[in-house]
């Protein structure tokens, strides 16, 4: 797990999928101030690194989690993510809408899931938690069991952690934070003395304010 980690985060580096601007903060939608900005959808338009992180993806789901019947992505970013991991493995795909349509069936999932089925959810990012975690509950009242969530990155907050065991879900991460700053630091892409401006955003997102 440890070579994924570094081999994914590398390709996030390489693909400007994630940028690590610590002395030019931007400014999320929640106002929060963040070094780092993360749009994993960008590994889309390389394909070595996009088949490198589905490969990814199905070692890691074979590895922590009994074989699944169905695969869901979650929109938007994961819908693709989540298709290509399903054809590497030749199952069902469902996808999990942000919120129902207004209109039709007003379906939150789409596609077909059978009632008890064991289905791993994909997401590209976890931030909070909270849009991911909805996801997969969405998955529970159509009636299949989340036996875990695949991502291809989060920034380990402590209340994502917290978000994911209440709910019961197990989450694994192809990379995460630390794996990434040390490669960004192995790779120059950032300087030693700004790692410790980089941990202390982690810790506390929401009352950072820069620099």
């Amino acid at each position: 797990m440890a070579e994924i980690k570094r081999k994914v985060a590398g390709s996030l580096l390489q693909s400007k999928a994630i940028i690590l601007e610590p002395t030019k903060p931007f400014t999320w939608a929640s106002g929060w101030l963040s070094p780092i900005y993360c749009d994993n959808r960008v590994t889309l338009s390389y394909p070595g690194i996009r088949d490198d992180i589905k490969v990814a993806f199905e070692q890691t789901i074979r590895d922590h989690f009994e074989m699944p019947d169905l695969i869901a992505g979650v929109a938007t970013g994961a819908i693709a993510q989540g298709a290509l991991v399903a054809d590497l493995m030749d199952l069902p795909f469902v996808y999990v809408r942000a919120s129902a349509k207004e209109h039709g069936r007003k379906n939150l999932v789409e596609g077909r899931i059978l009632p008890g089925q064991k289905v791993v959810v994909v997401e590209d990012l976890v931030s909070t938690g909270g849009s991911s975690l909805k996801a997969a509950e969405a998955i529970r009242k159509a009636g299949g069991i989340v036996t875990g969530m695949v991502a291809i990155f989060s920034y380990g907050f402590q209340v994502a952690a917290e978000k994911f065991h209440e709910a019961g879900v197990q989450l694994v991460t192809l990379t995460d934070y630390k794996t990434l700053i040390q490669m960004a630091l192995e790779s120059e892409y950032i300087r030693q003395d700004q790692v410790e401006l980089l941990e202390q955003w982690r810790k506390d997102p929401s009352g950072w304010s820069g620099v």
